[in-house]
């Protein structure tokens, strides 16, 4: 099994995943964002979408399947450089495909992204709301997505591309955890907070129309993401063609229900200071992954936001890396 970006947040998980069912994992990263300490699982290929020689000799061991994680993924960062976006997430991807093709591996498991769908049309998303994005980020996972149907239709590739929403949480007793620079996703940053480190903490608006004015989100564990990579590779032995899911608990928080299970969890008081919106931020986001549920048999372990942010508490007091 070759993981792709395997030394990230949620790459390092899925490989984790894997070794514990046995499986030989291979993980290819540069490095350019992962890190060296997350590399706990199988050898480590050190090599580069964008450098296709690199990339083939990924495959000089037998390869039976890949899970694609490798993706720049900072909204506003994809806003102000996005020949950077399309070039690593895009042009990347399709370096990767055809090494796939050239070598024979005929499944692959994509890290997609809610940033597909834009704007909500519907308190609950589902795989049938409109694709619609935003930032080239999100564009750039669709036009991602686009390459795998079509890929499915003229080769053969058995894919399935994952659109999960807000990944949380850690396996810290793997000293796994969530650790981005810089770091944009808010339980690592209320987290700090707590801890006191960092810049204080930063609510990004307060009128939105929601209970509390403030943005709601729907948060999955990151080992629950991680299941539904490995169910999805057993489900492609009897599934062909290119399909999408989409992954989250089902449930929406607040970002101050957020900040209030933080202080609960961690017995400590967290300052914040409320600051403008964001441009692009909705005010709700939450998924209906009913079809993840009904086909892959995917029910996430972790449900409770307390237990989320307990697992990525326990990490982030005694960071690995």
């Amino acid at each position: 099994m070759l993981v792709c970006g395997g030394a990230g947040y949620v790459g390092a998980h899925a490989a984790y995943a894997l070794a514990r069912r046995g499986v030989r994992v291979s993980v290819l990263d540069n490095l350019s964002t992962g890190h060296r300490q997350a590399l706990r699982w199988g050898r480590w290929i050190d090599a580069d979408l964008l450098d296709p020689a690199s990339l083939d000799a990924a495959f000089a061991e037998p390869v039976d399947a890949v899970m694609h994680f490798c993706a720049r993924s900072l909204v506003g960062e994809s806003v102000a450089e996005p020949y950077d976006y399309y070039l690593n997430n895009v042009a990347g991807s399709l370096n990767l495909l055809r090494a796939m093709r050239a070598h024979g591996v005929g499944r692959l498991v994509f890290s997609s992204s809610a940033a597909v769908f834009g704007r909500p049309r519907a308190p609950r998303i589902d795989e049938d709301h409109p694709t619609a994005p935003i930032n080239p980020y999100g564009a750039s996972k669709l036009m991602v997505e686009r390459i795998l149907a079509d890929a499915a239709r003229a080769y053969g590739l058995r894919s399935v591309s994952l659109r999960y929403f807000n990944a949380a949480g850690a396996a810290s007793e793997a000293g796994i955890g969530e650790s981005h620079t810089p770091e944009t996703h808010l339980i690592p940053n209320v987290l700090r907070a707590a801890l006191g480190q960092g810049a204080p903490l930063r609510v990004f608006g307060d009128d939105y129309d929601t209970a509390d004015g403030t943005c709601v989100r729907d948060y999955v564990h990151v080992l629950d993401l991680a299941d539904a990579h490995v169910r999805a590779l057993d489900w492609m032995h009897a599934n062909a063609g290119a399909h999408c899911f989409n992954l989250g608990n089902g449930t929406g928080f607040s970002v101050l229900e957020i900040v209030r299970a933080a202080r609960r969890v961690t017995g400590r008081e967290i300052a914040y200071e409320v600051a403008p919106r964001r441009e692009g931020d909705p005010a709700v986001l939450v998924a209906s992954s009913a079809a993840a549920r009904e086909r892959l048999g995917w029910t996430p372990r972790h449900g409770a936001i307390e237990d989320i942010i307990d697992s990525a508490w326990r990490w982030h007091r005694a960071p690995a890396y």
